[in-house]
């Protein structure tokens, strides 16, 4: 499935395969090498279970220069997108950003080989560039929305920023989710 179109990634949820029914998106701009971006999964488990397929939760790519691994690592999940485990990459990765800081690439195809990906193909991808554009529009689209840090949150047009604080987020994007979805 190749989703590397300039409205996003989608997260496929293992439990529909998709969003086919989804009435509302929230689009989370992240860098996968990011302690704080591993500190919103909570929050993101939390958005899924409550409102299922009816809420589109689109991973953006915005790798902060900061984060040495942080682009490979962007490229390296679109590769774990196409082949079916995106979702479970981007969580799997961002449960190791200490060890990706420290190992890099090494630790992103190793990541892919303990999902039961083809991790040859992701270190071939991580060579040729094939999803280079991808995670370049992904991040050009976040500057002009004014992203400067992750995760930043869009839903409704509206850009909430989590680089400093996490606190208070989940319940502002429920509230605008709810207003969308008539609930």
């Amino acid at each position: 499935m190749d989703n590397s179109t300039d409205s996003g990634t989608t997260l496929p949820q293992p439990s529909t395969g998709g969003y086919p029914h989804a009435r509302a998106s929230l689009d989370v701009w992240c860098d996968l090498q990011c302690p704080d971006c591993h500190r919103a999964q909570a929050d993101l488990r939390a958005l899924r279970e409550r409102y299922g397929d009816a809420l589109e939760i689109r991973l953006r790519h915005f790798p902060l220069e900061k984060n040495k691994h942080a682009y490979a690592a962007a490229q390296a999940f679109e590769e774990a997108y196409e082949q079916g485990k995106g979702e479970e990459y981007a969580g799997a990765v961002l449960e190791r950003t200490k060890e990706l800081s420290e190992q890099g690439e090494e630790l992103l195809a190793q990541v892919a080989g303990e999902l039961g990906l083809d991790a040859e193909e992701v270190s071939s991808a991580l060579i040729d560039g094939r999803h280079l554009l991808v995670v370049d529009a992904d991040q050009a689209e976040g500057k002009a929305l004014g992203v400067t840090g992750t995760p930043t949150y869009v839903i409704d047009g509206q850009r909430l920023d989590g680089g400093k604080s996490q606190e208070g987020l989940r319940e502002r994007i429920e509230e605008i989710a709810d207003r969308l979805l008539g609930r």
